[in-house]
């Protein structure tokens, strides 16, 4: 699943110019460097504060692109990045849906934010991705429970470029500690699995057009 979206990301929220602030989040980075598995801090809109040097690792073979870099939002990266699949695991089922879900449940709580507007735009300039956000995304949301919009805990699948790791799984891991929270932003984990002795099945050749398989391509 990938999308070329349109235009430029818009700017992510001014990070808080208070020194106390300033020397909590350069501590905080201090911190996350020191943690072994890919970690990175965002905002409600998934705009990315923070990430620690494994989770560069992680995404050191990711292309370029004008707005879903993964160091800058994580959902435009899941959703639009051409190399996602290539990362991330049976990706449109174990990222793309979560994703979605989470992004529909958090614009129902900000649906005045203009990043998570243009998001929603942008999903809306392809007919596949649009057809899943409004006719899939609430089938699947049925059929897997209130679950589906909760990262914290769940295990998905992964391709490491680092071949001691290779395809295996993470547990996400989702902790807001009160300094974060304050800030309004939340930290993700990626806590790597030894790898599977059945490996996953590999990755799908990268593509430039949107296609979610789990959903029904909608009669032309």
């Amino acid at each position: 699943m990938a999308h070329q979206a349109g235009g430029q990301r818009p700017a992510p929220r001014p990070a808080p110019a208070t020194p106390e602030v300033q020397a909590y989040l350069e501590d905080y980075t201090a911190f996350l460097e020191a943690v072994p598995f890919p970690s990175l801090v965002v905002d409600h809109r998934w705009d990315v504060v923070l990430t620690n040097g494994a989770f560069r690792t992680l995404f050191r073979g990711v292309g370029p692109h004008p707005t879903a870099m993964p160091a800058d939002n994580f959902l435009r990266f899941v959703l639009f990045h051409p190399d996602a699949s290539a990362v991330l695991g049976e990706h449109e089922s174990s990222w793309c849906l979560p994703m979605l879900a989470h992004f529909a449940a958090t614009l129902e709580r900000h649906g005045r934010d203009p990043v998570l507007q243009a998001v929603r735009r942008d999903i809306a300039q392809d007919p596949i991705m649009e057809a899943a956000y409004r006719q899939g995304l609430p089938h699947w949301i049925r059929a897997v429970g209130a679950e589906a919009v909760e990262h914290d805990g769940a295990v998905r699948p992964l391709h490491h470029p680092d071949p001691r790791w290779g395809t295996t799984e993470c547990r996400i891991v989702v902790e807001t500690p009160k300094s974060l929270a304050e800030l309004g932003f939340t930290r993700w984990t990626l806590v790597l699995r030894e790898p599977r002795r059945t490996p996953l099945r590999p990755a799908r050749p990268r593509r430039a057009a949107t296609h979610l398989r789990v959903v029904p391509t909608p009669p032309r």
